[in-house]
């Protein structure tokens, strides 16, 4: 809207063009042809085939598919359901309580994955709460770092909602509990699915975090490929890689029909 003429339109469509091709296209369709190559010793690949992918979905790395699905899955609905709990219960809390509320929820992704990762390894490495060594405190660790955007989403989606919907809700006689359960969740159920879906996006690319805490029984994805290209074997890596992205795409895919029904309802 800031350009005036047709030409300086069409500069800036290019420049932006250029921008996304160097930026996500080429790198993401260099890991695709590195997943197809057999080898790669000189400008351009060689031997293509899907041999690689194959190999990627299988054995081990088919195991480590599964269990970033389920991590990303469970840590996600955890994530959810408390983020949701805690911007329900900020919305009415004082001003000060809710600035409060608001920092501490947005903490885990103001510093390093790592540092949680640690911190939660030295947490719970003792008894009473002794995580350390099981599945549980890898889905705690992504359950910590998604949940300050499955607070956020959730948080904005009230404070666009009307309140004129929950105050004729009460002025029919509806209580507190009926008024959340048939009025204000589903009405947020189109802020719910976007938050579930990137809780599970950002859950299933997760590495800094994961390779802190992980034992040898419960290795995500990213972890795997981390291995393999410590290895040196790149091009298998990007097999992986190319796996976990699409199915990673695929379940935004599922989880944004799921929400564009409920935006319809």
């Amino acid at each position: 809207m800031l350009l005036w003429n047709r030409r300086s339109r069409t500069v800036a469509l290019a420049v932006f063009g250029a921008v996304v091709l160097v930026v996500f296209i080429a790198p993401l369709g260099t890991v695709l042809v590195a997943g197809l190559a057999g080898s790669w010793t000189g400008a351009l690949p060689s031997d293509l085939g899907i041999t690689r992918f194959g190999t990627a979905l299988s054995g081990d790395n088919l195991a480590s598919l599964s269990v970033s699905l389920q991590t990303a899955f469970v840590a996600g609905a955890v994530a959810l359901l408390v983020g949701t709990w805690a911007a329900l219960a900020a919305r009415d809390c004082p001003m000060w309580l809710r600035r409060c509320t608001d920092a501490v929820f947005h903490l885990p992704i103001a510093v390093p994955s790592v540092a949680i990762g640690l911190g939660l390894l030295i947490a719970f490495n003792s008894r009473p709460l002794l995580l350390g060594g099981t599945r549980w405190i890898v889905i705690v660790a992504h359950a910590v770092l998604v949940l300050a955007f499955a607070f956020s989403s959730v948080s904005a989606a009230l404070q666009r909602l009307d309140p004129c919907y929950r105050q004729a809700a009460e002025s029919l006689g509806a209580g507190p509990v009926r008024v959340l359960v048939q009025v204000t969740l589903p009405l947020l159920l189109p802020a719910l699915g976007a938050a579930a879906g990137l809780a599970v996006a950002l859950s299933m690319g997760e590495l800094g975090a994961t390779i802190m805490v992980y034992p040898a029984t419960w290795k995500t994805l990213p972890v795997t490929i981390f291995g393999l290209t410590d290895r040196g074997q790149a091009l298998q890596a990007a097999a992986s890689t190319t796996i976990l992205l699409s199915v990673t795409l695929l379940a935004l895919v599922l989880l944004g029909r799921i929400r564009g029904r409920a935006a319809l309802r």
